[in-house]
C-alpha cells in the first residue's frame, strides 16, 4: 500500500494521530477507528428517527466563530433520507449564531444525536445543504460512541404552553450562567479542522466543569474511546463552541471562544476555555427531562480550593 492509499484509509487526521501517540493509545484508536464509515446503517437510521433533539457544530462563515447549536422536534424530525444523508424538518432561526453557516450549501457541520433514555449516541459529520423543509447533511463520517460519562434521563414530556425563544448576548458569563455551568453534568463541544467540523459530548458529575472567572472555565478530559478527534482539532485550531442545556427549563447557553489542552506530568489532561461571546436562550427546547442517573464511569470532581 502506497502513502496516498494509507492516507485515504486512515480515518484520523494528523493532529488526532499526534495526540494518540502522545497519550500512547494508537493501537486502541486503530481498533476503534474500524467502526467509522460514510454509510448510515439501518440500526443507526432507526436510532435517529427516535430522537427529539440533535446538536450541530460548525463555524460562522462571516466571523469565523465556532458554535454548537441545539435543534429539537417530535421524533422523526431528523431521519436518514439515503445511505449517506440525513434530513431535518426544522426551522433555522435567525437568532441562532450557527444559522448563517447552515444556510450556506457545502458548509462543514458536525452532529451528535445523544439519547439520555438509552445512553446511546451517534455522530455524523458532513456538509450542510438548506432545503425547503429545513436542512440536509451529506455524510462524510458516521460512527457511534460508547455510553461512558453519559447520564441517563427519561423524557417526561413537553412544556405547555410553548414559549418563543428569547436570546440575550454578552462577552462574559453572568452569575446565573456560571451557576448553570457549575451545576451541569453534560455539555456539547464543537470544533473544526481544515476540511470539516465535529460535535461531541462531555459528561461528568456536577462540578466537573469549573468556572475560573467570568471569561474562563476548565474541565478534565476523562479517558474515552481513544479517538481524540476533538483534542486533535484543538491542537491545530483552538476555536471551539460549547452548548449547555438546562434539562428542566429548556434554556440553553452557547459559548464561543478558544480552548487549549494542558497535559500534566501524571498523565491527566485539562481543557481550558476562554469565552469570546455568550448567548443565553430561554425556552430553546420544549422538552422536560427527569433528574439524571449519573454514569458509573464518572470520577468525582476535585473540590475547589
Amino acid at each position: 500500500m502506497n502513502t496516498e492509499q494509507q492516507h485515504v484509509a486512515d480515518p484520523y487526521r494528523p493532529s488526532s494521530r499526534a495526540v494518540q501517540d502522545r497519550v500512547g493509545v494508537r493501537e486502541l484508536a486503530d481498533h476503534v477507528g474500524r467502526s467509522m464509515g460514510q454509510g448510515i446503517r439501518p440500526v443507526a437510521a432507526a436510532f435517529l428517527e427516535l430522537q427529539p433533539m440533535l446538536v450541530l457544530g460548525g463555524a460562522d462563515p462571516a466571523s469565523g466563530k465556532v458554535w454548537a447549536s441545539l435543534r429539537t422536534g417530535e421524533p422523526g424530525f431528523v431521519r436518514a433520507t439515503g445511505p449517506h444523508q440525513i434530513s431535518l424538518t426544522t426551522e433555522l432561526p435567525d437568532t441562532d449564531p450557527l444559522t448563517p453557516a447552515l444556510k450556506t450549501a457545502g458548509t462543514p457541520v458536525g452532529t451528535i444525536a445523544l439519547d439520555p433514555r438509552t445512553r446511546r449516541r451517534m455522530r455524523l459529520n458532513g456538509r450542510a445543504r438548506p432545503t425547503r423543509r429545513g436542512l440536509a447533511i451529506e455524510a462524510d463520517q458516521v460512527f457511534s460512541n460508547c455510553p461512558k460519562h453519559l447520564q441517563k434521563r427519561e423524557l417526561l414530556g413537553a412544556r405547555a404552553p410553548y414559549l418563543a425563544p428569547r436570546t440575550t448576548r454578552g462577552t462574559a458569563l453572568t452569575p446565573p450562567q456560571c451557576a448553570l455551568i457549575t451545576a451541569s453534568d453534560t455539555f456539547f463541544l464543537a470544533t473544526v479542522h481544515e476540511t470539516g467540523a465535529d460535535a461531541s459530548h462531555r459528561g461528568g458529575n456536577p462540578g466537573f466543569v469549573r468556572v475560573l472567572s467570568p471569561r474562563e472555565l476548565e474541565w478534565p478530559d476523562y479517558p474515552g474511546n481513544a479517538m481524540f478527534l476533538t483534542l486533535g482539532n484543538l491542537t491545530a485550531d483552538p476555536r471551539a463552541g460549547l452548548l449547555f442545556l438546562d434539562w428542566t427549563t429548556g434554556a440553553t447557553l452557547q459559548l464561543t471562544g478558544t480552548a487549549v489542552t494542558v497535559y500534566a506530568a501524571d498523565g491527566t489532561r485539562t481543557v481550558r476555555f476562554t469565552v469570546a461571546e455568550a448567548r443565553a436562550t430561554e425556552s430553546a427546547s420544549p422538552w422536560i427531562w427527569s433528574a439524571p442517573e449519573y454514569s458509573p464511569a464518572n470520577p468525582r470532581p476535585p473540590r475547589t480550593p
